[in-house]
């Protein structure tokens, strides 16, 4: 019998390398979606609501043009003293995002969601929290030389597995989070839904 097709509603390299380490057999499609306007709809939504919330739209983008299929989205965001961050819109943006969590905790917010023929069948949304140093403008230039454009598609402007590990004295929760999404209940789900061998 032959396993479950499964789509990625994503184009994020670490959501595809996590997958792909895992052994997850998917084909990667990015959803277009307009995650602002959503997001306009969800006032007074909680983080993990949101995230969860923008999972299942990007997966549901995708059920109309691939019906019958498992479609997995996933979708992070940070938080820092309650305020919202998106990714940045410019390497000066992404200055002022950093300068702003020198010495601060980041909440990162991330969610999966399953979805088929326009229903959500699972989803989990997990939280990490970065405690980042202090931060000088001179790191903040050096770390940009470096790291720019690949942090600009990132909503914390860092790749934990690259350079943005320096920007942390200590981080709370689990990797996979961290990355940008919850990989293992990812992993009970897929299996749950013939995707992967119990």
């Amino acid at each position: 019998m032959s396993a479950e097709k499964l789509i990625l509603a994503s184009k994020s390299a670490s959501r595809r390398a996590m997958l792909d380490a895992a052994g997850v057999e998917y084909e990667a499609i990015p959803a277009d979606i307009d995650e602002r306007a959503l997001e306009d709809g969800l006032t007074g939504a909680s983080p993990p609501e949101i995230a969860e919330a923008l999972s299942v739209a990007k997966a549901a983008a995708l059920t109309r043009v691939h019906p019958k299929t498992l479609i997995l989205g996933s979708d992070s965001l940070v938080v820092v003293e309650g305020k919202r961050f998106d990714k940045p819109t410019s390497r000066e943006n992404a200055a002022e995002h950093l300068r702003y969590f020198s010495g601060k905790t980041i909440e990162l917010h991330s969610a999966a969601a399953l979805v088929r023929d326009d229903v959500c069948e699972w989803s989990n949304a997990d939280i990490a929290r970065l405690q980042v140093r202090d931060l000088s403008d001179g790191f903040i230039e050096h770390y940009l030389e470096r790291e720019w454009p690949e942090v600009g598609y990132t909503v914390g402007v860092f790749r934990i597995e690259a350079m943005g590990v320096q920007l942390f004295d200590a981080v709370e929760g689990d990797q996979f989070t961290v990355l940008g999404m919850p990989l293992l209940p990812v992993l009970g789900a897929l299996r749950e839904h013939g995707v992967l061998k119990t």
